[in-house]
Order: structure tokens, then sequence, then C-alpha cells
């Protein structure tokens, strides 16, 4: 049974194949067309997931798309109708869309499809999933466990923001849902904006600065934003936010609870924003465990799974493990609406076909997320040779190990080694690679190779045998979606002028052992590495940690602000000749960047929206 997951037409296009309940490939539209959270058909994902799976498009069996547009569309008439004569102007220009495309959507694919196959009868075989429900089944299906809570939170779907639901062997059960406008995906979105942020792409910089300020606004939105009861329902004050009626996330009144108006993007920071994102995250977080706690309680179950965007949110997801509310806790790696391709697929195979569950009990099924393209070695080296690079191509113990020199004398290495991840982090195979031990590999890479904002975390990637011995952690998390302190073995005390100091300030004070991956609060976002998932990366953090004793390198994504992670050689190539990178492996070939001719290099990133 070969089934083609879609998601599509919002923001993060994706497509998914899954053959006989077997997840074969997935990689969002954004990492070909080279367009940041790409929203269009994604027509190159599904060739490569055809290509991937040895398919024509004619052996599909099945397409499930992951949301129901005509309930979406249902959404949009009735808040307009809630709210009129409010909300006119952005109902005014959203309805031409609608009429013109997005309602229409069955019709939409099936013309798209037939591009592929114009004899196939794609409308008998299009399938459509509520959108938590894609969301929820690319939880529980690909996770370890035969039983689990399922918990989905995000903007909004059809009409569900929040929703639980049990998931058991081959069946997955909705529980109960909270309905839009009352969102904490929202919530956080509106928070994103008013730092000057963008909605949809800026909620993990918020994340992200929230260590650097205090929680000061913590009970006043608690007290006019958002009601929170014990159980962890909410609702949300909409005499503060815009986002049903107008084109914005807050508006006026918002402005005077928090003394002045939204921050424009690219102003400096204030304390200001640091204490407004410690505080939205506070809450979400309290809001998280509240759920989390009320669900173990009435459903007694021990394993939770978590998707939608809300879960991508790192910081709650370790605060949540460690509360211990539940035993286990799973979270899909693509988490935001590009796994609803997936979601979609499975709840496919599973719900609406009935098939035998593939795979529960043995580890989960993601397969590392490396689900994306891979290329072999002689078409690297043709792809290179033709894009003007220079380059040795060495044994694979040999690239390792001259990898692995380089990175211990402080160097900036682009990794890209087999098939590239799906979902927003890069796990070691479309990865930009540093010294943890540096104490100004953060700002050096921030700055000079990303060309992004200072403030911005990196993440460890240390080895899965290590991880207990670096943080305070103690099983794999190999998503890179959990947050854990740093040892206190490895935590160096700051000195009493260091401790007066707050806000943007903390960032150049070495707080451990490991400076470059410890954030102002001694957390980290970790990535276990495992030799079953990819192996090559396991061997140079162990080649690694043969040469300086830290089995944790500096794992951040290959691409620079503005730009997705990059897809081919040539945009590793590009990227890296764009940027103060010293070293680049693709595959077998490694490229030193006083080597290169100056005359290939291209000053893309000017060129890139911000993000």
């Amino acid at each position: 049974m070969r089934i083609l997951g879609i998601s599509a037409f919002y923001h993060d296009s994706a497509a998914a194949l899954v053959v006989d309940g077997r997840i074969i490939a997935a990689a969002q539209e954004e990492r070909f067309t080279r367009k940041r959270h790409d929203s269009a058909y994604p027509k190159n994902a599904i060739a490569y997931c055809l290509e991937e799976g040895g398919l024509k498009a004619s052996d599909i069996d099945w397409v499930a798309f992951y949301d129901k547009p005509f309930l979406k569309f249902e959404r949009l008439l009735e808040t307009y109708l809630a709210f009129a004569p409010r909300g006119f102007a952005s109902f005014a220009m959203a309805m031409p869309v609608w009429l013109r495309e997005k309602l229409f959507q069955k019709d939409l694919l099936r013309k798209e499809l037939q591009k592929l196959d114009p004899e196939f009868d794609w409308a008998k075989r299009l399938l459509f999933a509520e959108h938590h429900q894609s969301h929820a089944a690319s939880a529980f299906f690909p996770s370890p466990f035969n039983e689990a809570c399922v918990l989905t939170m995000d903007g909004v779907g059809e009409w569900a923001t929040t929703s639980a639901a049990i998931g058991t062997g081959r069946s997955l059960q909705m529980l109960k849902e909270i309905h839009f406008p009352h969102s904490l995906g929202l919530l956080y979105s509106a928070f994103t904006y008013y730092t000057g942020f963008k909605v949809n792409s800026g909620e993990y910089k918020v994340m992200g600065l929230a260590p650097y300020g205090r929680p000061v606004y913590r009970d006043r939105i608690l007290e006019n934003l958002i009601d929170l009861k014990d159980d962890g329902s909410f609702r949300l004050n909409l005499d503060y936010f815009d986002y049903c009626t107008g084109l914005r996330m807050t508006n006026a009144r918002f402005d005077r609870l928090f003394g002045g108006p939204a921050r424009s993007p690219e102003q400096p920071l204030t304390q200001r924003e640091m204490d407004l994102a410690a505080s939205v995250q506070v809450v979400v977080e309290e809001a998280v465990l509240r759920l989390a706690r009320s669900l173990a309680k009435e459903t007694g179950q021990r394993n939770l799974c978590l998707a939608g965007g809300v879960a991508l949110n790192c910081v709650a997801n370790g605060r949540l493990l460690r509360d211990g509310a539940f035993d286990e806790v799973w979270v899909q790696p693509a988490a935001g609406d590009a796994g609803g391709a997936l979601g979609a697929a499975l709840a496919a195979y599973y719900g609406y076909l009935g098939q035998e569950r593939v795979g529960a009990g043995r580890g989960d099924a993601m397969r590392g997320s490396y689900l994306g393209p891979s290329y072999k070695q002689a078409d690297i080296e043709d792809r290179l040779s033709r894009a003007g690079a220079r380059f040795k191509v060495l044994s694979d113990s040999g690239l390792v190990e001259s990898v692995a020199e380089c990175l211990s004398a402080g160097k900036a290495v682009g990794w890209f080694q087999g098939r590239m991840e799906f979902g927003p982090r890069a796990l070691g195979g479309r990865s930009i690679l540093g010294d943890p031990r540096s104490p100004q590999m953060q700002k050096t890479l921030n700055m000079k190779v990303k060309k992004r904002e200072s403030f911005r975390p990196f993440a460890p990637s240390v080895l899965i045998d290590d991880v207990s011995e670096w943080f305070d952690l103690d099983r794999a998390s190999p998503y890179m979606l959990l947050v854990a302190d740093v040892a206190a073995r490895h935590r160096r005390k700051p000195s009493p002028q260091d401790e007066s100091l707050f806000g943007i300030d903390l960032l150049n004070v070495p707080r451990s052992d490991i400076p470059a991956v410890t954030h102002v609060d001694w957390s980290a976002r970790i990535q276990t590495v495992h030799p079953e998932t990819n192996p090559r990366y396991f061997a140079l953090l162990t080649a690694f940690k043969a040469k300086t004793g830290c089995p944790v390198l500096v794992n951040t994504s290959f691409n620079v602000r503005g730009e997705p992670i990059v897809c081919t050689p040539e945009d590793a190539f590009r990227c890296f000749m764009g940027t103060e990178l010293d070293l680049l492996a693709v595959g077998n070939c490694l490229l030193r960047k006083e080597q290169q001719d100056p005359a290939v290099a291209d000053d893309y990133a000017k060129t890139l929206e911000l993000d």
C-alpha cells in the first residue's frame, strides 16, 4: 500500500511517502525552491518522494491531504459574522484568494497530480484528514509506544488549536479540543509579533531570547490576556488581540497594557523585549504543564506524544519531561505543518485503511528524521566541479580525521552528509559545526557565518553514551527537542562582577566548559547522536572526543539567515563561499576556503528576505 501525504497552501508545504506503513521519504518544498517556508503546492518534494521510493505516479494507491479546506472556510465565515462589521478589510482581502484557490483545493490538487499522470483518476484517490488528526497521527504512529496520550498544540487548524487523543495500536481516538480563537500558539505568536519578529517564523527567536529576560509580565498576562484553568484549559481575552478582525496580531489596548507600541523589525532589542519573551515563555510552559498533568490523571497513560507548532518549544518540552507527569515524552521532529504531510499519510494507512501497526515498540519509526535526498559520491564530485569548487577526495576515515582536526583547531565547518533532515532542525546531515569549548564560537558563527542576531543560542550534539556526563539528561534526545541544563561538574561560576549583569550583557560570560552551547541560564538544546541512524556523524564526534576529551560539537543548521537549510551540494558550496566557513565536507570531498577561487563567491545572503 503506497500513500503520498501532502501539506500545502498555508506555510511549510511538504510531501511524504509511506509504503506498507514504513516511512520512505519526506521533505519540505522550501529546500528545493530555496524560498523559506514555501507554501506552494510541493511539486518538487513530491517528485523527490516518488524518486526515492522508485515509483511512478500511477503506482500511488492513495493521496492524503493534511487538512479539510471547507472546514477552514467555515471558520473564516463564522469568525467574520461573529465580529462583523469589524474585520471587513481582512475578510475582503482573504475572500478572493479563498474563492479562487483555497476553497476548491480538491480540484486544484487533482489538476496538479494529473500533470504527473494525465490518465490516472486522482479524484478517486484523494483523502482529506483534519489538521489536528494529521498532527496527532504524525506524533503517535512513528513513536515507539503501543499506547500513549497524544497532545497537539498549534496556532489553528480548521477549528482546533489544542487537542488530546489516545493512541492504542493502530487506533487514534480524539478525546477533546479547544477551538479558535483561543490558542496557545496564537498567544505566543502575538508576542512574536509584538517583540518585532515574524509570525510563523520568529517564535524560536522569542524562545531563545527568553533567558536574557525576567518574567516580570507573567501576572499581567495571566490577569489580562489568558484565563488559564487548573486543568490547562484556557480562554484568551480577545479585547487585546487583532488576529480575528485585523491584519495585525495585537491592538492598541495590548500596546497600553505593556507600555508602548510593538518593536519594529530590526530595531535594537531592549530589556523590555527580553522580559516580554521570558514572561510569555513561562506562561506557555505553565499551560502545557497543566494540560499534561490533567491528561495523565484523566487517562492513566504513562507515555506522551507531542506535535503541532507549540511542540517545537523545546524549553517547554524539557520542563514537561522533568515534571514527571508522564514517564516518557516523544516529540515528532517535524512537529509543524510540514509534518502534517506525514501525519495525513499515516492517518490514511491506519485510520482509513485499517492496516496493522508497523514497528511499534522497537524504537521510533522516523529513522533519525533523515528522510530527505542524498547524493552518490560521483554525483557530488560532478556537481562540485561544475560549480567551480576545488576539493580533495578522501577515504571515510581520512575525511573524519581531517574534519575532527580542523574542528579541534577552532575552524567552522560545513558538514553535508547522507540524507537531508525532515523538519526544522539540522541533525548532522546538513549542519554547520564548531568547537563548543571556544568562548568565541557563538559570536563567530552568528555574525560571520549565519549572519543573524548575536543573542541566538546554538545546540550541542553529544554522543549518546556521554549525554548524562555533560548534561542533566538521562535519556536520548535525537531530534534536538529537549532542553536540559549543562551538568554542574562542567559549569563555571561567574565572577561577582559577571553575576551583576543582566540582559544581553550576559552573552559574553563563559558559563561552562562548553560555552558555545551553554545558554545564559546554563541550558542547552540537546541532540544525542547514535551510530544506528548517523554512523558518519557519530564517527566524527568520536574522533573529536579522542583529540580533545570532549564528546560534544556545536551543531547549527547549514544556511544563513533567511535561507532554507541547504539541500544540494551546489547549495552547500554557495553557502560555504558566501560566508566565513573555513572548511566544507560534502560526502568524501573536502574543501578548504583558502584553496578556492574567490571569483566564484556569491554574496547571495544580501538577496534573502530576513526571517
